[in-house]
């Protein structure tokens, strides 16, 4: 990354990018990273496939929904400050106001749209989609056996339970250590303090059983600034805050939050948005999906400016190394066990290898393929 800067692109092109990867990026983090590879690297070549692999080493390293934070860290490499806000707001828009219609159903009728013939369809696309982009990034990040053997052990221990922040440190380190020749000039350098920064504290007042839109504010901007990992993490994190310390919703309230925010296209953490809405309608739907999102834009901006200095120091630039085949190693095992509920017989396997050869071989562009998946699967249950 010490090479020129990368040409200022339109704003206008940059939010149509994201708003239409917004509307159908469809399966989780991993998913939406994949479309980002493909539209971003492969077909746009607004940077390069490294540039990439180092910005989502970067996301991994910092709270928050990483999909999301790669949006905005592309958006600051392709049109500076705004291009930050810009590609970020436009990625949660089409998420946030999705959300906000099932959310006046559900206030409405009591229960949520019926979506699984839609979403049985997609997710083998969403499969394939994901295994392709793993292949692309996987042989841009394994430079050497040193690096293909760190990626082998975080996949295992990624697979045995560890957490996934205690994964991403370790193949940091690890990188780093492959590189560090001591001298007496050499001092370990400090890499993204705001890893490990706690702000736990941040909803300390919001311990009431009182509903108002400024403590919702703060249960979310908690969870946003705090939370590493999967759309389960986040269950965890909102069970304990709103149903069991707050007591405004009820474990089946939750299931359908979350539920909602896995099903529809966009980032998982719009699951705040329904939440806030069922809670205390559109505008409480909005203050709490600003209050989750916001910490990523601020880590974001606070990070960014950092990457391309990592980059061009041999230390540094080991350290992402080994956080990059990490971050795959997730990616990798998060695909594992969503193949594993997604590819149940054998229409559902023949999707997936139609779709994985179409995109190889053919180059599809994935929306097409995610649409007439989720159309067949509404006309050929």
């Amino acid at each position: 990354m010490s090479g020129p800067a990368p040409p200022r692109g339109s704003l206008r092109e940059l939010a149509w990018v994201f708003l239409r990867l917004g509307t159908i990026a469809f399966g989780g983090p991993a998913a939406h990273i994949a479309m980002m590879e493909e539209e971003i690297v492969r077909r746009r070549a607004w940077i390069s496939r490294e540039e990439f692999l180092d910005l989502l080493g970067a996301a991994n390293l910092i709270p928050g929904p990483n999909s999301t934070e790669m949006a905005i860290h592309i958006g600051h490499r392709r049109a500076g400050w705004r291009g930050l806000v810009i590609a970020g707001v436009c990625f949660i828009l089409p998420a946030f106001l999705i959300v906000s219609a099932i959310g006046w159903l559900y206030v409405r009728f009591g229960r949520l749209p019926e979506a699984g013939a839609l979403m049985d369809g997609i997710k083998p696309v969403i499969i394939a989609v994901v295994a392709q982009a793993l292949w692309g990034l996987a042989r841009s990040s394994v430079k050497s056996v040193w690096l293909g053997a760190l990626g082998a052990a975080a996949v295992i221990a990624c697979a045995l339970g560890v957490h996934e922040l205690i994964v991403l440190i370790a193949g940091g380190t690890l990188g780093l250590v492959a590189r560090w020749r001591p001298t007496p000039q050499k001092k370990l350098p400090a890499i993204f303090p705001l890893a490990g920064l706690n702000l736990g504290s941040l909803a300390a007042g919001t311990a009431t059983t009182t509903f108002g839109l400024g403590p919702l504010f703060l249960v979310f901007l908690k969870v946003g600034s705090v939370l590493f990992g999967s759309g389960y993490v986040l269950l965890a994190f909102l069970r304990s805050d709103l149903v069991e310390r707050l007591h405004w919703l009820t474990n089946g309230q939750l299931l359908d939050a979350v539920a909602v925010g896995q099903m529809t296209p966009g980032p998982v953490f719009t699951t705040a948005t329904f939440v806030g809405y069922i809670l205390g309608g559109p505008l409480a739907g909005l203050v709490a999906t600003v209050g989750i999102f916001v910490p990523a834009f601020v880590f974001v901006a606070l990070s960014a400016p950092l990457v391309p200095r990592l980059r061009r120091s041999l230390l540094a630039g080991g350290f992402l190394d080994g956080v990059n085949v990490a971050s795959l190693a997730l990616m990798a095992v998060v695909t594992w066990f969503l193949g594993r509920s997604a590819v149940v017989d054998l229409r559902s396997a023949a999707t997936a290898a139609l779709s994985l050869v179409l995109l190889i071989r053919f180059r599809i562009n994935s929306a097409w393929l995610v649409a007439a998946a989720g159309i067949l699967g509404v006309l050929i249950p």
